[in-house]
């Protein structure tokens, strides 16, 4: 039995399996359309890695959200999206041509890399920074407030589905820097400061913090 787009990419529910992804982008899609059902939104997007093997049912992250494929043919892949996931990432920005980070989910018998992300986005982070610094780019993100007791410096942290090392932190602000291949195998050769991009927080300091909560007196 699969899962559902809600439980995949809100976290919302329960489900019997849960996708697991590492944050290594495969490809940057194209957004065909992104239009308003009867019952949901319908996301189409023309790809070409991610279809290799690809089946309904099959779950995708797109921008680091994880989707379920409800229909693919040989140039894209259909997802329907719920509008609370639209509201909590940045989809709501989605515009036909727009680029999106694409990752099929994990498979165990071939190599890993990045760290793991489960496709459920914790929030919207703001770009504060984005510039070119020498032969690399630095990049800064100001993440909801309060979120930045997920965040160490040398840590892990997935924007838009790419899995990246925390170079500086600030309260909720933190910093990445990014390699020339990062900035053009993936959509953020398309970001500009002031845009918002989907975060999600390693995995780990997320049950650290739980397990010591439910210890506290």
């Amino acid at each position: 039995m699969g899962h559902s787009e809600a439980t995949c990419a809100a976290g919302f529910g329960a489900t019997q399996w849960a996708a697991m992804f590492t944050g290594i982008v495969e490809e940057t899609g194209k957004v065909v359309a992104f239009t308003r059902q009867a019952q949901a939104w319908r996301l189409q997007i023309e790809a070409s890695a991610a279809l290799r093997g690809v089946a309904s049912g099959d779950s995708i992250a797109v921008n680091g959200c994880c989707l379920t494929v409800i229909q693919s043919d040989a140039r894209h892949l259909f997802f329907d999206v719920l509008e609370e996931t639209r509201r909590l990432t940045n989809f709501s920005a989605l515009q036909p041509g727009a680029a999106v980070n694409l990752e099929r989910s994990l498979r165990f018998d071939g190599k890993m890399g990045g760290h793991f992300v489960t496709g459920h986005i914790d929030g919207l982070g703001t770009i504060e920074i984005f510039e070119p610094r020498g032969a690399d780019h630095y990049l800064r993100v100001r993440a909801p407030a309060g979120n930045g007791r997920y965040l160490i410096h040398k840590g892990s942290i997935a924007i838009d589905g790419i899995s990246l090392t925390v170079a500086e932190v600030d309260g909720d602000s933190f910093a990445v820097w990014l390699i020339p291949h990062t900035c053009t195998v993936t959509n953020l050769r398309e970001r500009r400061a002031g845009q918002l991009v989907n975060l999600e927080f390693d995995l780990l300091g997320k049950y650290v913090e739980k397990l010591l909560n439910l210890r506290a007196p």
